[in-house]
């Protein structure tokens, strides 16, 4: 019998792969437990289509973090800190304190955990950080340290 699986199993296959297995593994195990599915015509055309929406999903995002990654790029993020004089700062500047000029200054959101920094900052000056946008592609960004 064909089944499409709607979850992964473990030995099997993974979720939305089409596979044929025994008529008693599929009517004992799998359907009774909503592992998988009746391979009808019907849901192998659904399967067909999520799929298709699935890729199309993933290249719209992907196009979104290169464009993003081009902006990122050719911008310079000021990000003031309160400092006791000689250009050193009270703490160091923090991934989120980064995020949140981000959005405060450009408008664009990114999470604190996709912001690396290469070294801490205690220092007033310029800094480069590392912007993981998602399907590997990443965007250095310049940030520029001033005293309050």
């Amino acid at each position: 019998m064909k089944v499409i699986l709607l979850q992964d199993v473990k030995g099997k296959g993974k979720k939305g792969q089409m596979l044929e297995v025994s008529d008693g593994y599929a009517r004992n195990f799998m359907l009774p437990r909503k592992v998988a599915i009746e391979a009808t015509p019907d849901a192998i055309n659904t399967m067909k289509m999520n799929d298709k929406a699935t890729q199309e999903r993933i290249a719209r995002e992907k196009a979104e973090a290169l464009a993003l990654s081009k902006q990122l790029r050719e911008m310079t993020l000021t990000v003031t800190c309160r400092g006791g004089g000689n250009g050193r700062l009270f703490g160091s500047v923090t991934n989120q304190e980064i995020a949140d000029a981000l959005a405060k200054n450009a408008g664009i959101k990114l999470d604190k955990r996709k912001i690396v920094m290469g070294e801490t900052i205690k220092n007033v000056g310029t800094y480069t950080v590392t912007c993981k946008l998602g399907y590997e592609i990443t965007a250095p960004l310049t940030v520029k340290i001033e005293e309050a």
